[in-house]
């Protein structure tokens, strides 16, 4: 480490703001900071000494989100044997490359060959999550004359987690560029951004291009070269929540058990509610999450998901659903513990954060039942929280003012 100090601060001088590389000073301040604690200090007073800063609460929510892309890894690499267990031998393309030089097998008994055969699907999203995101970032902070910010670096770990690991990686170029620059850069950067920016890159894509991220295809764990005819076959699985939504609760063939350990096709890092809770209780220990988002969207689903189970329906088997399905089904468990909470975007007062929460809860059950051709519905409704999160927080003030102000006058 001392090796790495010294060179940086042989460096310095050519990115300060004399030196000749001084237009890239951002970089050379996004690798120092990142690697040793800043060196600047407050001069005057006021200010808080605090421990916990920005870098700190990043670092905090990726170490939350450990478990679930550990579980994203086994289980992508496990659907993808499964089928192709079923439908015969690799395919032809990149990814067939890629696997055979990570040496993966296609035993989904093996543990070896899932986690090969996942980190094959997963390690090329991020590699094209983190590029495409980082040079907006880098360009930004350049034209502005201002830092890099962490944010990026929890935006770029969970983008991957909320797609279908087989979407073609132009689309997440694409998708993770449009929420970096339109769900934040345009808005000010980390700290000013009105809507999630990984949730706004994921809508991007899902209206663009919904084949590849939702519906009967979100889920196409391989593309098989078929030992009997020679030609290129799509095995496609269908979603749980869909086939809920077309059949009915009995035909989901899934146990509840296997939903919430995770085992179930899906988006990448949203179908393990085990590993998700883990990470829960990781942020709430640490403060870096609002308890009050979390109770509020899953009370809000309860109670709107019971009310329809006691109404029922003949003609729409998603009135059935009950809140313990809704609960480890779809997105609904990863947009509640890292999406909704985003300190950023969410609500910010105390009270607010109930009826934001309630609002996030309200929504995806009136999205996933009532309107059974778009069976999912997180993303949606915490984008529609996010767009009313300042008028929430607005309120709120306000009736905090004018209670005080009575105070005061009695």
């Amino acid at each position: 480490m001392k090796f790495l100090r010294k060179a940086l601060d042989k460096a310095e001088p050519v990115f300060s703001k004399d030196g000749k590389l001084h237009k890239f000073h951002a970089l050379y301040e996004m690798v120092d900071t990142f690697l040793f604690t800043p060196s600047e200090t407050t001069k005057s007073a006021s200010h808080i000494r605090d421990g916990i800063d920005l870098k700190r609460v990043m670092t905090i929510v990726v170490l939350a989100v450990l478990p679930a892309f550990s579980v994203a890894i086994y289980n992508t690499g496990l659907q993808g044997n499964l089928a192709l267990q079923s439908t015969g031998a690799y395919g032809d393309g990149w990814r067939s490359v890629f696997i055979h030089f990570l040496g993966a097998g296609s035993n989904p008994h093996s543990v070896l060959d899932n986690v090969l055969l996942g980190l094959a699907y997963l390690i090329p999203v991020y590699v094209v999550t983190f590029a495409a995101g980082g040079f907006w970032e880098m360009l930004f902070a350049v034209v502005r004359k201002g830092e890099i910010n962490e944010g990026f670096l929890v935006t770029g770990m969970l983008f991957p987690l909320i797609l279908p690991a087989t979407i073609p990686l132009w689309q997440v170029a694409i998708g993770i560029s449009f929420g970096v620059v339109l769900g934040k850069e345009v808005f000010g950067g980390t700290g000013m951004n009105v809507f999630n920016p990984a949730l706004v890159g994921r809508a991007f894509l899902f209206f663009a291009y919904p084949a590849q991220v939702s519906g009967n295809s979100v889920w196409v764990p391989y593309d098989m070269l078929s030992s009997a005819t020679g030609a290129i076959e799509t095995f496609t699985m269908t979603t749980p929540l869909a086939v809920v939504a077309e059949k009915g609760l009995s035909a989901i063939g899934i146990t509840w058990w296997d939903a919430f350990w995770g085992w179930i096709p899906g988006s990448a890092g949203e179908t393990s509610t085990f590993a998700i809770l883990i990470g829960a209780v990781i942020l709430l220990i640490s403060g870096i999450a609002s308890w009050r988002i979390m109770f509020s969207i899953s009370a809000s689903m309860v109670v709107f998901s019971s009310i329809l189970n006691f109404i029922g329906s003949d003609t729409n088997p998603m009135y059935s659903l009950t809140p313990a399905w809704h609960f480890v089904l779809g997105g609904f468990a990863f947009g509640t513990v890292f999406m909704a909470t985003d300190p950023v975007s969410a609500s910010m007062t105390s009270g607010g954060k109930y009826i934001y929460g309630a609002i996030i809860g309200f929504m995806v059950v009136l999205v996933r039942v009532i309107n059974p051709a778009f069976p999912e519905g997180m993303m949606l409704s915490i984008l529609f929280g996010n767009a009313f999160a300042p008028l929430i927080d607005n309120v709120i003030m306000k009736q905090n003012i004018k209670r005080r102000k009575l105070r005061y006058v009695k």
